[in-house]
């Protein structure tokens, strides 16, 4: 699976550092269905998510799974899968389901 790698800085309000920088990729489908079916979606917020998860699991087909509450979409938990490299995004959406 292609993707296209990005270079993000991710600070965090709990301190004044940036996260260390990471190339994270985007997966085709990513770019051109998850953006496209949800433009409020951003990448940084993507990153975040893997970066500082509330909870993370691998899904069982070589991908995995990270949720982290994301405040400007009310504090709803965010969905982020990953390729197991866990630096491949290949798609994202607000769980509805989630129970922390």
């Amino acid at each position: 699976m292609r993707g296209r790698q990005v270079r993000v800085t991710i600070s965090h309000t709990s301190d004044t550092s940036s996260a260390s920088v990471r190339d994270y990729k985007f997966a085709d489908y990513f770019e051109r269905k998850v953006l496209q079916k949800r433009p409020y979606l951003r990448k940084e917020w993507c990153i975040a998510v893997v970066e500082r998860p509330t909870r993370s699991e691998p899904q069982g087909d070589s991908r995995c799974r990270f949720w982290a509450p994301i405040p400007e979409l009310g504090g709803r938990y965010l969905r982020v899968i990953t390729l197991a490299d866990k630096v491949t995004i290949l798609n994202a959406f607000p769980d509805r389901g989630f129970k922390p």
